[in-house]
């Protein structure tokens, strides 16, 4: 079978990374003009990370290069399969719905463990999820910065699983991969917004994924990037508390003691 690129495949393997600018762009212009909501000061993303913001942007466009590559081999080796990313399949709102919940649990349940995992691991903290890690305070574009296996493992094969486990057509894992880009750029965000549609429906929200950036929680709040259902049922779970900056914004606080 001769495989090509079609237009929905395309549009399949783009969209997400436009959607992750797009967004990520509207939370960098709101962080200018919404010290109230942020949970850092402004300047604490140049004078507490240890990345600049030009060699995050280049690391981010290569794993969306990578993205890319991955999305559409996995598009041409399943197409026309009766089963992962078929275009032909029915595409009823409940199909949709259903796949986007079995792709959500996947998705999550797969990162909990590798990203744990590589917590865990001393060696590969060090030479793979510490580079992540050097964004100690997070912000929206910097959200799937990371080393190249890392990205592998977590964002190219965890979401291959997941759009293939779940039986996705291109077109609907473009929404589903639009959908991740943009609750992970929500995670890293640093606004606590009161608005946030994310933050009514998911207690794996900006404030729980910050506490896990800070450099006293990395033990903890390994979920991602949807729900917390795995670090409450194992033990990882870390409850937090916001506070009130006097010269605005939000403090976060744990609110149980952290074991070494």
């Amino acid at each position: 079978m001769a495989f090509e690129i079609t237009n929905e495949m395309l549009v399949g393997s783009l969209m997400p990374a436009i959607v992750y600018w797009v967004y990520g762009g509207l939370y960098t212009i709101l962080g200018y003009s919404c010290n109230n909501y942020r949970l850092h000061p402004k300047e604490d993303e140049d004078e507490k990370n240890f990345a600049s913001k030009k060699t995050v942007i280049k690391g981010v466009l290569g794993q969306q290069f990578r993205q890319f590559i991955a999305t559409n081999l996995l598009y041409m080796i399943t197409r026309g399969n009766d089963a992962g990313a078929s275009s032909g399949q029915s595409t009823s709102f409940f199909v949709i719905a259903r796949q986007f919940i079995v792709a959500m649990f996947v998705f999550d349940t797969y990162q909990y463990f590798v990203h744990r995992y590589l917590h865990q691991n001393k060696f590969l903290y060090k030479h793979l999820h510490s580079k992540h890690h050097r964004l100690v305070v997070s912000y929206p574009f910097g959200a799937i910065y990371s080393h190249p296996i890392e990205g592998l493992l977590f964002d190219i094969i965890g979401g291959t699983m997941a759009i293939y486990i779940s039986g996705m057509s291109p077109l609907t894992s473009a929404f589903f991969s639009s959908f991740c880009n943009m609750k992970s750029v929500d995670d890293h965000c640093g606004l606590m917004l009161p608005w946030n549609p994310f933050h009514i429906f998911f207690t794996n929200n900006t404030a729980y994924h910050d506490l896990h950036h800070q450099l006293y929680g990395g033990k903890y709040n390994f979920s991602q990037p949807f729900f917390s259902i795995w670090d409450k049922i194992l033990g990882t779970y870390m409850p937090y508390s916001l506070e009130k900056r006097e010269e605005g914004g939000f403090k976060l606080r744990p609110l149980k003691e952290f074991k070494n």
